[in-house]
């Protein structure tokens, strides 16, 4: 019933309403929401293994992860967990530090939480990964894999003043430490061994995720929420693009007149008023965007800054023919001292096919700037873990 009582809002071009609909539904209605974890990190860190811990399987076991010494994840791979409901873990491929010549390797944008998962050192690949997962306005939890390694090697290096529990601290605080520097807010990081889920913070990591579920599930569905009312948008469009005709039927005409600018100026009238109208329609006129901004605790700049159909300078652009007519017209009337027909009938002709063209992109610039500000509406303010 939520969905539709979302798009009936969005139909109303009620963006408000829209929100406020998702927003007051307890956590528990969002039991059944999928949530994809990505699990991700560098080469060789233990996803594979960390997935399986998960999973409660061990490697090799029907429906475990593949894992090894050598990198055996090359691409994306889904395991739904056996006891979570609608949730799958998908075991990404390792990223070199040279981050960024791979980020074609797997759209982030897919998935609805991650699990960073790091060893030895916090490395750059860790850092581009928290700058990634922050941009997209989603959460992370910070893994650091192979902790009875460390432990071992840390106890081989001093074996007569070895204390396991300074060991852990230090790493727990040198891994909370780069992520903060990262400027990561309250960062949620948890030591494990892969082989051992009983050991160290794996427990708390279960017991964290579980109870965090729900939420991330509802964070889930509301970063869906622009995508979902895309059906809706087309219709209005589609409603739209009906009453565009008439209007650039007026333009045309007024564009034969024989008075140089005048097509420009009917066409912007025409234009303005439009985009207007469009802005009333989709709900992103002013008094709807200061309710919306006032709503989600926003500035009403900062849902305006992602609409690209505030924008006129492109809008200028297109009536660059509009000068071609107007120059005609006046070389008629003084050059050749007669009436300034080719003029109007390029001024005319540019002035029908310029605002129907305008009017299309127009339309579309709002129904896309709908679904921008709603992604801008619904974006947390906080960069943080969880």
């Amino acid at each position: 019933m939520t969905m539709e009582e979302f798009q009936v809002a969005i139909h109303q071009g009620k963006l408000s309403d829209a929100i406020s609909i998702v927003q007051a539904k307890p956590l528990q209605f969002f039991t059944d929401v999928p949530l994809s974890v990505a699990v991700v990190g560098e080469p060789g860190s233990g996803k594979s293994s960390f997935v399986n811990s998960m999973l409660g399987k061990r490697s090799g076991e029907p429906g475990a992860a593949e894992t090894g010494i050598q990198m055996t994840t090359t691409k994306a791979k889904d395991y739904p967990h056996p006891t979570l409901p609608q949730v799958t873990l998908w075991d990404l491929p390792g990223r070199e530090d040279s981050f960024v010549s791979h980020t074609d390797w797997v759209d982030l944008n897919r998935f609805d939480f991650f699990i960073i998962v790091g060893y030895q050192r916090f490395r750059t690949v860790h850092a581009e990964l928290v700058h990634e997962i922050q941009t997209m306005g989603k959460r992370f939890y910070f893994v650091w894999a192979k902790t009875d390694l460390d432990v071992e090697a840390s106890q081989r290096r001093q074996p007569s003043g070895y204390d396991e529990e300074k060991v852990l601290q230090r790493i727990r605080e040198n891994c909370m430490t780069s992520l903060q520097d990262e400027r990561v807010i309250g960062p949620q990081v948890f030591l494990v061994s892969n082989w051992d889920s009983q050991r160290f913070d794996f427990p708390l990591l279960w017991e964290k995720l579980k109870s965090d579920l729900l939420w991330l599930k509802r964070q889930a569905f509301i970063s869906r929420l622009p995508s979902l009312c895309e059906p809706v948008l087309e219709r209005k469009k589609a409603m739209m693009k009906e009453k565009i005709w008439l209007k650039v039927l007026y333009s045309g005409l007024l564009g034969f007149l024989p008075v140089p600018g005048f097509s420009f100026v009917t066409a912007m009238f025409f234009f303005v008023r439009f985009r207007s109208h469009c802005y009333r329609v989709f709900g992103l006129d002013d008094l709807s965007l200061t309710v919306l901004a006032r709503d989600v605790g926003k500035l009403v700049a900062t849902l305006q800054e992602v609409m690209t159909s505030r924008k006129l300078v492109p809008v200028l652009l297109w009536r660059l023919p509009d000068l071609f007519g107007a120059i005609l017209m006046i070389v008629e009337y003084f050059w050749w001292n007669r009436f300034p027909f080719a003029g109007s009938l390029l001024s005319g002709g540019c002035s029908f096919f310029t605002t129907h063209y305008m009017l299309r992109r127009c339309l579309t610039a709002v129904s896309n700037d709908t679904k921008n500000v709603l992604a801008r509406a619904l974006e947390s303010k906080e960069r943080t873990s969880i």
